[in-house]
């Protein structure tokens, strides 16, 4: 009797062994596993993989293909068309099947749709399946069967459904082929620039699947009881720091919830609240499933014809974290050094940008998906959309943060606004928020001259405020 012929799983952004249903139903298929990654940028359109994105995704596919070696495997890597490369594997390996997990964003939607058919036309076995969400984007809807706009209802109507349990996975069964397809070197994907500029990101980071659980066991026992009162403080370490695990697949929100419930369960305020976020997350890929223009267009489409005033000298001072408001430029300054940003500091430094300084809301999402290792089209223009009031259960374009109060409130020592602002660290706490209410011997005595070692507001904040309200009257109906 024949042996079952191989299986190629091909990897996206699922990029762990734990809770993978592709991977699972390949092992059950019984034969060899020939697990891919196909580098095809140009596919994803105008959203390719930012510059601190494919620094995440290099080392994310050293580290995967190292878990496969520890079991007598390897990671096969290909860079090109997909179908092409999938054909060519297919013939080489003489597989008869293929299957992956799937994606939602709106041109990956097309492709994996339009592989499907080619590879089945071909008489190839094809399945996909979901790793990604709590919920598929389709499965949730209102009474009337339309999508949610409003996360509130979308979180009472999404919590009924029960979450599914993680998809176990029988490593003890996985095999390998005795010969692999062609595999081309890390190196030749080309994820990393020539200039080493990502060198700084590697201190503030451990990637893969089993950083993902240590940092989830973390979490849960030290972080999450106090992580209702906890989350909005940038001074502390008082949030998961998830988000690019979840983003890359090291982790599932299915493993997450259910370590969630396990631990804690959903009563008490810090585990809900969380769940919370773990939701908010899910209504991000809801919207974008099905409002898939929305990374390029205002959900609210009077928002369309907003009357910005874009300025490119006024962007590259909020890009450099040097907009004259410390907790704003404490914010961008961490985002560029690290690759992420405090979520409260993420709305904060937003509202300054598309509110008192007018800069349109796509600038903001286009920095931020260059510059964030979490880089989610989701769930990045679904808090951009939120920050410049066009979008899904938006803020009112109205309400615009006073970025001194929010510091005040949220560092209330100014402990964050010194570390990654360090020109203003001998400041009294009582100016660091606003260092140009500091009396001139105040100022002298901490070495700051405004203007000249940290800059003066880009505009004042009530000025700006009232500009942003008159620009609102322009549209609003």
């Amino acid at each position: 009797m024949s042996s079952p012929k191989p299986t190629i799983v091909w990897f996206r952004k699922d990029l762990r062994l734990a809770d993978n249903p592709a991977l699972a139903a390949a092992v059950r298929a019984g034969g060899p596993v020939i697990p891919v990654f196909i580098w095809a940028p140009d596919e994803a359109g105008d959203w390719a993989p930012g510059a601190a994105s494919k620094w995440w995704l290099h080392r994310a596919l050293e580290v995967l293909d190292g878990q496969f070696k520890e079991r007598g495997g390897r990671l096969v890597l290909r860079k090109g068309e997909s179908l092409a490369e999938l054909r060519d594997m297919l013939e080489k390996s003489g597989a008869v099947r293929v299957v992956w997990n799937r994606r939602y964003e709106g041109p990956l939607r097309e492709v994996d749709a339009s592989i499907k058919r080619a590879l089945r036309e071909d008489g190839i076995e094809v399945e996909s399946f979901n790793a990604g969400l709590l919920n598929e984007p389709q499965a949730v809807g209102t009474g009337s069967g339309r999508p949610y706009k409003v996360f509130t209802p979308y979180w009472k109507k999404a919590r009924e459904r029960k979450a599914e349990d993680p998809v176990e996975v029988d490593l003890d069964r996985l095999a390998f082929p005795d010969r692999y397809p062609r595999t081309v070197g890390l190196d030749a994907l080309g994820l990393l620039p020539e200039k080493q500029w990502y060198r700084k990101f590697y201190p503030h980071w451990e990637i893969g699947e089993a950083s993902a659980k240590k940092n989830l066991d973390a979490f849960l026992r030290d972080g999450v009881e106090d992580y209702a009162d906890e989350r909005d403080r940038p001074d502390h370490a008082g949030t998961s720091r998830l988000s690019p695990y979840l983003h890359w697949g090291h982790i599932g929100p299915r493993q997450v919830m259910a370590a969630l419930r396990e631990r804690h369960g959903l009563r008490a305020k810090g585990p809900l609240t969380f769940a919370q976020e773990l939701y908010w997350r899910e209504f991000a890929y809801h919207v974008l499933y099905h409002f898939p223009d929305t990374p390029e267009q205002p959900l609210q489409e009077k928002y369309a014809d907003f009357p910005w005033k874009n300025d490119r000298r006024i962007l590259r001072q909020w890009e450099r974290g040097m907009t004259g408001y410390p907790i704003v430029d404490a914010g961008m300054r961490q985002l560029y050094e690290t690759g992420w940003m405090h979520n409260r500091v993420r709305m904060i430094v937003s509202s300054l940008l598309v509110k008192q300084l007018l800069q349109s809301w796509v600038h903001g999402e286009r920095w931020f998906w260059d510059t964030l290792v979490d880089a989610d089209l989701a769930s990045n223009t679904l808090g951009w959309q939120w920050s410049g009031g066009c979008g899904a259960d938006a803020a009112p374009y109205f309400r615009i943060f006073n970025p001194m109060t929010q510091g005040k409130k949220f560092d209330p020592e100014g402990d964050y606004v010194r570390k990654w602002v360090p020109e203003l660290a001998d400041l009294p706490t009582k100016y660091v928020h606003e260092p140009w209410e500091a009396p001139d011997g105040v100022l002298e005595a901490a070495g700051v001259r405004l203007g000249d070692d940290y800059p003066k507001p880009l505009i004042d904040h009530q000025a700006g405020r009232k500009r942003a309200l008159a620009a609102f009257e322009e549209v609003k109906g």
